[in-house]
C-alpha cells in the first residue's frame, strides 16, 4: 500500500512538472526515468512528439561499458555522457532537463552531471 501511493506521488509531480516543461527543436527535453534495475535517458521534441536520442542501460553499445564498472551511479554517468555524445552529433547542444518526478539526486542527478561532462548545457 505504501509502495503504491509513492508511485502515485511521483505521478503526481510528473504531470504538474510537464505542465511546465515543454521540449521544442531549439531545446528539446531530456527525461530520466529509472526503474529498479535500468535507467533510461531520452531526448524528446514535444511539438512534433519524436524521440530524437535514447541511451539505457539496456542499449547494447553501452552494455560492455557498463559491465566494466560495478556500481550503479557510474553506470548512470556513462548513460548522460551517451546520451550527450549522441544529441551532439546531432546537433543539439541544449536540452531542458525532466527528472520525471523523481528527486534530483542519486541516480537521476548522475544522469544529469553526466550529460553536463558530455556537453550539454541545461
Amino acid at each position: 500500500m505504501i509502495l503504491q501511493k509513492k508511485v502515485e506521488r511521483r505521478i503526481k509531480k510528473r504531470i504538474r512538472i510537464k505542465k511546465n516543461i515543454t521540449g521544442t527543436p531549439q531545446r528539446p527535453r531530456l527525461t530520466v526515468y529509472r526503474s529498479l534495475k535500468h535507467v533510461y535517458a531520452m531526448i524528446i521534441d514535444d511539438t512534433s512528439g519524436r524521440t530524437l536520442v535514447e541511451a539505457s542501460t539496456l542499449s547494447k553499445d553501452l552494455r560492455d561499458r557498463i559491465k566494466e564498472t560495478s556500481a550503479r551511479m557510474d553506470a548512470c554517468k556513462l548513460i548522460g555522457k551517451a546520451a550527450a555524445e549522441r544529441a551532439l552529433q546531432k546537433n543539439i547542444t541544449e536540452v531542458v532537463f525532466d527528472r520525471n518526478g523523481f528527486l534530483y539526486h542519486g541516480r537521476v542527478k548522475a544522469v544529469a552531471d553526466g550529460a553536463r561532462e558530455g556537453g550539454l548545457k541545461f
